[in-house]
């Protein structure tokens, strides 16, 4: 992620610690911090629910109720109001500072996007969509990246119909945000999860079961849900088809087995589950943006 050119015409440097830069709109708020020397627990805290996102550089996070980590760019961070945290800068300079964006959106605009949610795409086994109340760090995908990037951008820009560009892409990254949470839960919890929730014990079950055929009628089927209403169901609630959803496992899989050198590639894909070897090449580009062969040589 980069900043536009209208956010260093914009902006001030006031401070060589977390400088902030704010742009405000009705629904939501974007605060650029920029750090130029190293510090260590510089403390910050919001009052609404906020996303930060790394820019540049690197930070070292201390929240109350989790492991210190590092934070880096193309990953984000979800925390509820008023939670304190408490950040490191051991890599900052004048030269290479840190940059992180933090945007506060409004309850009302959150509650407005959940309502939709309910009404539009609904959880299966009449689960609702809700609050999040706890943080959540995760990678970006492409789609909230490119959010993300966009609204830099809008936030910047001097448009005199910003707050509407706004307010729509709001609504896209809420709901793709809460996509990502459910993945996230069902990833790692769908073993204790799935004696309750259809869709995890499908997930624990495509886990389980990578190296063999997987069809939608028979992952359905698991669900007890005929095709389409399981088909639906999981992109609206993970925010991808089942289809991409084991291909991605698959690929992880195969990661981790080619790091053992002795295996031979088509021993990788055959164990993964793919029957061709060039439908797992093109697969595993797509994901990993390298070839197998590139990436097993990367290894080395």
């Amino acid at each position: 992620m980069y900043l536009p050119k209208s956010f260093y015409n914009g902006r001030t440097l006031d401070t060589l610690v977390e400088n902030k830069t704010s742009y405000s709109l009705k629904q939501a708020e974007i605060h650029v911090y920029e750090t130029h020397q190293q510090a260590e627990r510089v403390l910050l805290q919001f009052s609404y629910p906020v996303l930060a996102s790394m820019i540049q550089g690197k930070k070292v996070m201390h929240l109350q109720h989790e492991p210190s980590f590092p934070f880096f760019p193309g990953e984000s961070l979800i925390l509820p109001p008023d939670e304190p945290m408490a950040i490191d800068f051991p890599e900052a300079s004048l030269q290479t500072p840190t940059r992180c964006l933090a945007m506060t959106i409004s309850e009302d605009k959150l509650r407005e996007t959940i309502e939709i949610m309910n009404d539009r795409m609904p959880k299966a086994d009449d689960r609702e969509w809700n609050m999040l109340d706890y943080s959540f760090h995760f990678t970006n995908d492409n789609s909230i990246y490119q959010i993300l990037q966009r609204l830099l951008f809008l936030f910047a820009e001097n448009h005199n119909m910003k707050d509407v560009f706004v307010d729509n892409m709001l609504q896209e990254l809420i709901i793709r945000i809460f996509q990502a949470n459910s993945r996230k839960v069902y990833q790692e919890h769908s073993k204790s999860l799935s004696g309750s929730h259809r869709l995890a014990y499908v997930i624990q079950y495509i886990k389980e079961n990578l190296d063999k055929s997987l069809s939608i009628e028979e992952l359905s089927q698991k669900a007890c849900m005929s095709k389409s209403h399981f088909y639906r169901v999981f992109k609206d609630e993970l925010g991808i088809s089942p289809t991409d959803y084991i291909n991605r496992e698959r690929i992880k899989l195969a990661t981790r087995l080619m790091k053992d050198k002795s295996r031979k590639i088509k021993d990788v894909y055959l164990s993964c589950g793919f029957e061709s070897r060039s439908y797992f090449n093109r697969v595993f580009k797509k994901i990993q943006k390298v070839s197998p062969r590139e990436f097993q040589s990367a290894e080395s």
